[in-house]
């Protein structure tokens, strides 16, 4: 990808709408470099609307960044992606050139879908899992542009814990590398405290418990979720609250907000900050004790 870069007119990466943040690579941004970037927010039929709207005004207040909402739910609007892409890039556009857009993302947020219905017909495998797209591939669109795929990559360590759980709520790290009710608890937690009024519609609660447990275990009582004794079995429960929150069942959630993103990123500076002071101070104590 890095060396392909330089070639390239305009990048078009793709992140899950209800992750914005956190479904955004930083190695990726890396590589972008100055290039022209269109930020596609997939899956947005399942994502808050209003909260959608705000990511979309963050994520443009950087240079040479547009956005775009799209879901396969209304493919007639994921043609206006080939149009926004010739207004990114107006030279080429109004030449006889085709424009070179590589388009790029991290596993399972709708990349491979994307292209199947920019091409008209099954080009990239699609698949509810990550790791599907295996090799890079040069695909011919409408209206002169050539769009280069890539494998959908995670960046090598996940420095903010908050991105990851949120990652594996959506499916972007498979199941065999995470726990099911963990990601479930912090999961219901959020909802509990952002979408309550969600919960209590869809699993018939009265009212909400003040901790995720306990939450987690009505929400099992509620799907028969019991073993002998009548204990809740967590597993299940969370696969539950999870499928339902993956297929928009409990309704449309987003999982983190701009604000919040500022926050994790002073929290994450500290933490490096922190992190270097230390290893510093190990480096002149292991020197002095030389001297």
């Amino acid at each position: 990808m890095k060396k392909i870069v330089p070639q390239v007119d305009l990048i078009i990466e793709v992140l899950d709408a209800r992750i914005p943040f956190s479904s955004e690579n930083p190695m990726l941004a890396e590589i972008r470099g100055d290039k022209p970037c269109i930020k596609v927010l997939s899956k947005s039929d399942l994502a808050d609307p209003e909260l959608t709207k705000q990511w979309q005004d963050y994520l443009e207040q950087e240079k040479d960044v547009k956005t775009i909402a799209l879901t396969t739910e209304q493919p007639e609007h994921i043609r206006d992606l080939l149009d926004l892409c010739r207004k990114m890039v107006p030279a080429k556009a109004s030449s006889v050139k085709n424009i070179q857009a590589m388009i790029m993302g991290i596993p399972n947020v709708g990349k491979s879908t994307l292209i199947n219905h920019l091409a008209g017909r099954q080009i990239a495998k699609t698949g509810n899992e990550p790791a599907v797209t295996k090799m890079q591939q040069r695909i011919k669109l409408d209206q002169g542009i050539v769009l280069l795929d890539t494998p959908g990559v995670l960046w090598p360590k996940l420095e903010n814990r908050h991105g990851g759980y949120r990652l594996a709520i959506t499916g972007a790290i498979k199941e065999t590398a995470i726990s099911n009710d963990d990601i479930a608890l912090y999961a219901v937690d959020y909802f509990r405290r952002a979408y309550p009024e969600l919960l209590i519609e869809r699993y018939q609660l009265d009212q909400l418990p003040q901790d995720e447990l306990s939450l987690l275990e009505m929400i099992g009582a509620k799907r028969g979720c019991l073993r002998a004794g009548g204990m809740v079995d967590l597993e299940r429960a969370a696969k539950i609250l999870l499928t339902e929150f993956r297929s928009s069942t409990i309704g449309r959630i987003t999982l983190e907000t701009p604000e919040m993103m500022e926050r994790e990123l002073v929290e994450m500076a500290e933490i490096r900050a922190e992190k270097a002071a230390k290893k510093e101070a190990r480096k002149k104590k292991k020197h002095g004790s030389r001297d």
